[in-house]
């Protein structure tokens, strides 16, 4: 369409388009204007540095003015206006907070004094209070053991609350003592989910709202810091130190070296505390002892027990370390509630079970991908993806991506795979979304897929359609025709595991640090014979277990690249012109 002979501002209305993620030529060709033309204007008036806010804002007061300029008005049309006014309403509340914290006192700006969150002394108290009641035994175990140890290294059960305990223990720390807090995870990601917890505790006792990112701090002084493992700035900090799924972390032994710098100082404490991975990882001689006993004389060396029976309770064994395993178990006998014990078994294999919940280590000795492999893939990915913006309409604007999905069987999961592919030859992989899925029926599984393809610009769709998967792939056609479904065989299962390591080898999948759940997937992966002694690749599946489903997903959207790599003999674009 062309917009030369409306009342409309061409210009308002290609912002508007860009800031919905169009790409300037398409822009350009929807409201019948020159390319160059709306690049100037996004050039002249800066479009990229308009605030997330503002964009809102402008968004907001068009629709308003259209809808308020109608002369015959609907019921809907009201509602729309009423709901409008409102968010527009509170957007102003937003900028009013935000001068109040930017006034100038004597021609120079005031330190944010509005970025300094306060807290009363009866709030703290509050917050104390709620935060002891909702404690279980084991988690009070590590409070008090918080008083006593410096380092606390903590090997555990999945979920059963430890990032929530310390995102808590450190916030009210930092309230009560001053002492600044830093956070340090695999990636910024990761790391920033401890700030989701303290932001959601504060607002829901004392409804107030924490300010801040990448920190917060205090009236008193204290920061809340938080940072990925990339972070070039670690080394500037100071203040206790916590350290979460430390043993997913890749390059751990020369990534504690700089994390126990920002700790060194007797004041401040240190915790480590993850799920276990592989006896293989860097950090197991940390956890085991080794560490300590390298380059000392024999005297004065350590015999360190590591059973569950002599950690369950906590223990320093002399080398300075507060250890302790806490397994499902030990968290169910200690109050907490929030297992079905007899669904996890059915959920998980025996192996998968006592590794996620019962502390046990993999031996990934037998694994086509193990865990030292899988560490050349992992990013950060706040940092190394400027171009991904998660939370929004078009997380990945107008580029390409490729779905994989693996359907679930009768108790198994599914798993969704949103992979970026190469923008250039022999460029990486991105695995920008996982999304795994239980007790799904075939059309909800279709749905899924067909909600990711309205939020990314999907070129390709990779189904395995044994079993279920034909039912949904079905669906799918019917929305995106051009959907491949694959019936796996031992070939096609071979060739997209050879694909999978060539990829992977040559350092071209990248995925969030962390997110441990694509890694764990992968190792799930390992080699079998048939009965007829062909070599087969296989993981742990039945009716009642799910293992690998975000590996095979993701291998089969690899598979879409030829073996040899995109090229310009068989790569290319066409775009037609009506």
């Amino acid at each position: 369409m062309s917009m030369q002979n409306t009342p409309f501002d061409p210009r308002h209305a290609a912002r508007a388009l860009y800031w919905q993620g169009w790409r300037i030529a398409r822009i350009a060709e929807a409201l019948g204007l020159r390319p160059a033309t709306v690049h100037s204007w996004k050039r002249r008036e800066d479009w990229d540095a308009v605030s997330p806010v503002d964009r809102v804002n402008a968004t907001l007061e068009a629709r308003l003015q259209v809808l308020i300029s109608k002369d015959k008005k609907e019921g809907c049309d009201y509602k729309e206006i009423d709901l409008l006014g409102r968010q527009l309403e509170r957007l102003e509340k937003l900028r009013h907070r935000q001068r109040e914290g930017g006034r100038r006192e004597g021609g120079q700006r005031q330190k944010a004094s509005a970025s300094k969150n306060l807290l009363t002394d009866e709030q703290v108290a509050r917050l104390k209070a709620a935060f002891r009641e909702r404690l279980f035994g084991y988690q009070k175990h590590w409070l008090r053991a918080g008083h006593l140890a410096r380092i606390r290294n903590i090997l555990k059960s999945r979920q059963i609350g430890a990032t929530w305990y310390f995102a808590l223990e450190a916030l009210l720390d930092a309230l009560e003592t001053g002492r600044n807090q830093i956070f340090l995870s695999a990636s910024k990601r990761q790391a920033l989910q401890f700030q989701s917890y303290q932001k959601a505790f504060v607002s829901e006792v004392c409804d107030i709202e924490l300010k801040g990112s990448d920190k917060i701090l205090f009236g008193n002084g204290a920061e809340l810091i938080f940072l990925g493992t990339s972070s070039r700035t670690a080394q500037s900090y100071h203040g206790n130190l916590y350290m979460d799924e430390y043993f997913w972390t890749p390059k751990f032994a020369e990534l504690r070296k700089v994390a126990a710098g920002m700790a060194s100082q007797k004041r401040w404490r240190q915790t480590y505390f993850s799920t276990p991975s592989t006896l293989a990882h860097e950090a197991y001689p940390f956890w085991s002892g080794k560490r300590y006993n390298a380059g000392r004389p024999a005297s004065e060396q350590i015999a360190f027990d590591l059973s569950h029976k002599a950690l369950a309770g906590g223990l320093d064994q002399g080398d300075g370390q507060w250890r302790q395993i806490v397994t499902i178990h030990d968290a169910l006998r200690q109050g907490c509630d929030l297992f079905d014990l007899d669904a996890l078994r059915l959920e998980n294999s025996p192996d998968e079970f006592r590794q996620l919940f019962e502390c046990e280590f993999i031996d990934d000795g037998k694994s086509v991908f193990p865990l030292s492999m899988l560490h050349r893939c992992m990013v950060d990915s706040m940092e190394a993806w400027p171009d991904y913006n998660p939370f929004t309409l078009r997380p990945l604007g107008h580029r390409e991506v490729w779905i994989g999905y693996d359907p679930s069987e009768s108790g198994d999961s599914a798993a969704m795979v949103v992979v970026a592919p190469p923008a250039v030859p022999d460029g990486p992989f991105r695995l920008l979304e996982c999304r795994q899925f239980r007790g799904l029926d075939y059309s909800a599984q279709a749905q899924a897929i067909k909600e990711a393809t309205e939020r990314y610009r999907v070129t390709h769709i990779a189904i395995d359609r044994t079993g279920l998967g034909s039912a949904v792939h079905q669906l799918v056609t019917q929305f995106f025709p051009a959907a491949m479904g694959y019936q796996y065989s031992l070939d096609l299962k071979t060739r997209m595991v050879l694909k999978g390591l060539d990829v992977i080898r040559h350092g071209r999948l990248q995925f969030d640090a962390g997110a441990k759940e694509i890694a764990a997937s992968f190792m799930a992966i390992h080699r079998s014979t048939t009965g007829s002694g062909l070599v087969t690749f296989v993981a742990d599946r039945s009716e009642a277990v799910s293992h690998a489903d975000i590996a095979w997903a993701t291998l089969q959207t690899l598979y879409n690249e030829p073996l040899e790599g995109r090229n310009a003999g068989n790569a290319g674009f066409v775009e037609i012109y009506s």
